[in-house]
């Protein structure tokens, strides 16, 4: 692997060298590398691109890499990723996508996750995206998320689009069984004229089952972000929704939380809150010798720590 791709590796997945432990390495449309473990195994799909990734049940401490990097200019691909977590496993898994474009032409990379996790097991999720590249093609990036959680699962998902992505569609949907819990945490930033939509959808149909989806976004200059979230409860269940964005310069945002009870027993908050930088937060940081730009990137940066 050349220089471009192993820095695309360390920023999206945090991989200097090889990492311990199972992981699939996706470079230009094909698998780069791979390594399985005893309770982690890896399979190429024979329908369609994309692998299956299967956690024995029981497994605990283990940690996945499945990262995906395009260094080609005019290429798109479209990769179907399915994740088995069986009953009572603790696992970590790693993925992220980084696109860097010095062509012409788009490069597109669509994933569909889908996730089954197991009863009582227990997942960790990150997923990070990434752009660079001084040509004019876009880098676009459009992931979808399937979420199934069994009885007394607990799935914690973190994602993060960090920068230089012109166009992301990431759509998320979820189903709860009774004690399940499912936590979402999104970070992302636009500039220039950047879109980004999200969309989450997640269904509370098992007793007790509990939800907490929170979105915290920075867009600049010209760029767009639409932040849909819908809880749906079904059963004796707690949701929160939850969208603060910071708005700059001719950017546009609008947050869209909705949160239905189809129980008598669901208890569901949705908050939304967009806004500028303060000036007074300027002001201070400034004072401790801070130029205007410096402290306006203190305070994004700890707003989307």
């Amino acid at each position: 692997m050349n220089n471009t791709q192993l820095e695309l590796l360390k920023i999206v997945a945090d991989m200097e060298g090889t990492p311990e432990g199972a992981f699939n390495i996706r470079a230009n449309g094909g698998l780069e590398e791979r390594h399985v473990t005893e309770n982690v195994d890896i399979r190429t799909k024979i329908d369609k691109s994309g692998i299956d990734i299967i956690i024995k049940p029981n497994t605990k401490g283990e940690k996945v890499h499945i990262p995906v990097i395009i260094s080609e200019s005019g290429l798109t691909e479209l990769v179907y990723n399915d994740f088995y977590i069986g009953d009572n496993a603790e696992v970590e898994i790693v993925a992220g996508c980084g696109i860097h474009n010095c062509g012409g032409e788009e490069s597109r990379h669509d994933g569909i996750h889908s996730f089954f996790v197991g009863k009582n097991a227990r997942v960790k999720y990150t997923e990070k995206h990434y752009g660079s590249g001084d040509g004019n093609g876009e880098r676009n990036m459009n992931p979808t998320t399937v979420i199934n959680i069994a009885e007394g699962g607990y799935m914690e998902m973190d994602t993060t689009q960090i920068e230089g992505i012109d166009s992301t569609k990431r759509v998320t949907t979820a189903k709860l069984s009774d004690d399940a819990t499912l936590i979402i945490r999104e970070k992302l930033m636009t500039h220039g004229k950047q879109r980004a939509d999200t969309d989450f959808t997640v269904d509370l149909n098992g007793k007790n089952s509990a939800a907490n989806v929170i979105s915290r976004s920075v867009a600049k200059d010209e760029s767009y972000q639409l932040f849909i979230s819908k809880i749906n409860g079904n059963n004796t269940c707690n949701g929160h929704t939850e969208c603060d964005a910071i708005i700059m310069d001719n950017a546009h945002v609008s947050a869209v939380p909705e949160i239905t009870a189809n129980h008598i027993d669901a208890s569901l908050i949705h908050e939304a809150a967009i806004g500028k930088i303060a000036g007074e937060q300027l002001i201070k940081l400034m004072t401790l010798g801070l130029t205007d730009q410096e402290a306006e990137e203190q305070i994004v940066n700890g707003f989307l720590k």
